[in-house]
């Protein structure tokens, strides 16, 4: 019996650990984002037909016009069941000032920001 406690105990134990890892990691590739700009906030679900357009249309502005006080534009997606997110995917490539975030990883980096 006590080697059963004593297993669950360390189960326990190196889970907390990998959660404590992972999330020093996460906020470690996330420490782009600072508290001082602004950020811009998208969220999307089902906009195949129009999301590329209008992505394009901000990341313009951004680079080449008067928007140069944005620093990040934050694409979450809220779960789309077409082809929105792998078209954010590869604009995310193309524009290094874009990022694409679920919703929960968006939440989280607010939260950073506002922590910082």
């Amino acid at each position: 019996m006590n080697f059963i406690i004593t297993t669950i105990v360390w189960t326990l134990a190196f889970y907390g650990l990998f959660e404590i890892i992972k999330n020093v990691i996460y906020i470690l590739v996330h420490t782009n984002l600072k508290s001082d700009g602004i950020y811009m906030i998208i969220g999307v679900k089902n906009q195949e037909k129009d999301i590329e357009g209008i992505l394009r249309s901000i990341m313009f502005k951004i680079l080449y016009g008067k928007e140069d006080i944005i620093k990040d534009v934050l694409v979450a997606d809220l779960n789309s069941n077409d082809n929105t997110k792998e078209i954010i995917k590869r604009l995310e490539e193309e524009y290094e000032c874009l990022e694409v975030v679920n919703w929960r990883e968006c939440k989280e980096l607010i939260d950073a920001i506002d922590n910082s």
